[in-house]
């Protein structure tokens, strides 16, 4: 099953993916160009989707996009040419719904205020809730209570930053994802411009205001003990030195940020992008009144506008969605002619292997199949292990079948937790939890650490519907990552899945039979012509999964036991003949 043409229709590639961030691997892209050009690894890969450090950035791990240009210090020209040659071509990151503080446009945002020529690039939080909330206090609108129950928020608190601005003022921008805000501390000379500042006030000042900062206080609500107009040139350098981390949403109501959109995406195409990966479209779309997450009609008419961009550029676009199975919105995206990501498959997954069973696999697959929903799939990812997308909760609240009962996901959370994982939970506006999100936790570990099913899971993946996509750490039966997770505080979960693998490790890793194996399963979902054909299952009991691949040059088949792990593929070319490779 392809992903679609540049019209998200026609044939793009039914190869395999591989997953990493430009530095996963030694120290810097040219690392995996190396792997990827290994006799072991000839032919085991059409596309590679590397992460958006590839770009300059500053903060999630590359998500938090300053601008589009190469990151000089991980990436090479060289290395782009090189995976060309291979015949590789490659995927990328539009991270649609915010920039950088770093990026220039929010930089002269803060440098010139209303005066910027990006003064209507981001979105003023203020401005945007404007006659529906109450001023508060603290200069930030509370909206009205009807809108803020609808939120969907990533994180406790309103989805805002605070900026001080080179007159004084302060205004808050809506800010869905990360933040921090920090402020170095003073040296003398940073006050000496101030007129009619003593240098006994000036000490005073600045140990104060240290010992603010050292302290975790907000400078500016220390007690200078001198007059308001000092203070407030005291504070104005305080304000000039702090510093701002964050992905600031963008104002889609701009058609500065459509034009954007449109030069970005002939960067990538020229870097030799196929494939762009919508991250955080969802988010996108803002309106009163709203749940300002796929919000309807603008999200498609957000996604018809940007297909229209990639169709000029020759480029396949792949919306990113997280959502629950009950909302159906994997369902909308799909019947809109785009690809979608399996989130699913991981979750289910891991349960047909831990129960032995695999009606809800099965369940999941005739469903791709019937629905014709062309998805790109995956197990680890540099994200988590989805487990929210599986309810059945739809975007009203009510419930109908999910693809795992809420009973089974959390005995699967259970379990994971058990081997090591940890959990991603969402919140709402007063900070308490609302609901599970993700596990973190690297696939192999997910599993136990068990070689076998983590074979077989990836057996499982090659053979359902769907592109696969394979996370260098999967690939290399990566373990759980627990001093970079500790090291990573209240965010960093995420690092106990990310972990980079030194050449060391690969020489090592590609001696290990459950990496051997797995590259030669990948090399026949990437090859083979049956997998261009159509998918057939048969009848057989609730711990046996057999599902084949028929096309007129040649055929695959799985059969696998979900109770000891065990299967065997059996592949045949255009005269019949056939290979039968046992597993276990």
């Amino acid at each position: 099953m392809s992903i679609g043409d540049a019209d998200n229709r026609g044939p793009l590639s039914n190869g395999v993916i591989f997953n990493a961030y430009p530095d996963s691997i030694g120290s810097k892209l040219a690392d995996s160009v190396a792997l990827l050009s290994r006799p072991e690894l000839q032919d085991a890969f059409s596309l590679f989707y590397i992460l958006p450090t590839f770009f300059n950035s500053d903060l999630d791990r590359g998500f938090s996009v300053i601008d589009y240009d190469i990151n000089d210090e991980l990436v090479n020209r060289k290395d782009l040419d090189e995976l060309e040659r291979l015949n590789i071509r490659l995927k990328f990151d539009l991270v649609l719904n915010h920039l950088s503080v770093g990026s220039p446009q929010f930089r002269d945002l803060l440098a010139n205020g209303e005066q910027s020529d990006f003064s209507d690039f981001f979105i003023d939080w203020n401005q945007f809730w404007e006659g529906n909330g109450q001023m508060g206090d603290d200069g930030v609108v509370l909206p009205d209570q009807a809108h803020l129950d609808l939120l969907f928020l990533r994180k406790p608190g309103l989805p805002i930053l605070k900026l001080r601005f080179p007159d004084g003022s302060e205004k808050p921008y809506w800010n869905t994802f990360y933040q921090e805000v920090s402020d170095p501390e003073l040296r003398i000379e940073d006050l000496a411009e101030i007129e009619r500042l003593s240098s006994e006030s000036a000490a005073h000042c600045l140990s104060v205001i240290n010992a603010a900062i050292r302290n975790g206080h907000d400078p500016a609500t220390a007690d200078l003990a001198v007059n308001a107009d000092l203070e407030a040139a005291v504070l104005a350098v305080v304000m000039k030195k702090r510093r701002y981390l964050g992905q600031m949403d963008l104002n889609a109501h701009s058609e500065q940020v459509w034009d954007f959109y449109d030069e970005t995406l002939g960067k990538l195409k020229a870097y030799g992008a196929s494939l762009i990966r919508l991250d955080a479209f969802a988010y996108l779309h803002k309106q009163v009144g709203q749940v300002n997450f796929f919000n309807k009609p603008g999200t498609w008419d957000y996604l018809d506008r940007l297909k229209q961009l990639a169709g000029k550029h020759g480029l396949t676009l792949l919306p990113e969605i997280h959502s629950e199975y009950g909302s159906a919105l994997h369902e909308e995206v799909a019947a809109k002619d785009f690809p979608v990501y399996d989130f699913f498959l991981p979750g289910l997954i891991i349960d047909a292997l831990d129960r032995g069973n695999k009606r809800h696999l099965l369940r999941w697959i005739n469903e791709l199949q019937e629905k014709n929903i062309r998805t790109v799939n995956m197990l680890g990812c540099h994200d988590g292990i989805p487990v929210l997308d599986l309810r059945g909760k739809d975007v009203d609240g009510n419930y109908r079948t999910g693809l795992l009962s809420d009973g089974e996901i959390e005995a699967a959370i259970a379990t994971v937790m058990e081997r090591g994982g940890r959990v991603k939970n969402l919140f709402g506006p007063d900070g308490k939890k609302i609901a599970y999100y993700q596990i973190n936790a690297t696939y192999y570990s997910a599993l136990g650490e068990d070689d076998q099913k983590m074979l077989l899971a990836r057996a499982i993946q090659l053979f359902a519907p769907g592109i696969p996509q394979v996370w260098y750490l999967d690939l290399f039966a990566g373990k759980n990552d627990y001093a970079a997770a500790d090291r990573g505080g209240t965010g960093g979960h995420k690092e106990i899945n990310r972990t980079t693998l030194s050449l060391e490790d690969i020489e090592h890793g590609l001696s290990k039979p459950v990496v051997r194996d797995q590259l030669q399963l990948i090399r026949l979902r990437n090859t083979h012509p049956a997998f261009d054909g159509e998918l057939e299952w048969a009848e057989t009991g609730e711990s046996v999964l057999s599902l084949s691949w028929r096309h007129p040059e040649g055929t695959a088949t799985l059969v696998a036991g979900l109770a000891d792990f065990s299967f065997s593929v059996t592949s045949s070319d255009a005269e019949g003949k056939e290979t039968v490779r046992n597993f276990g």
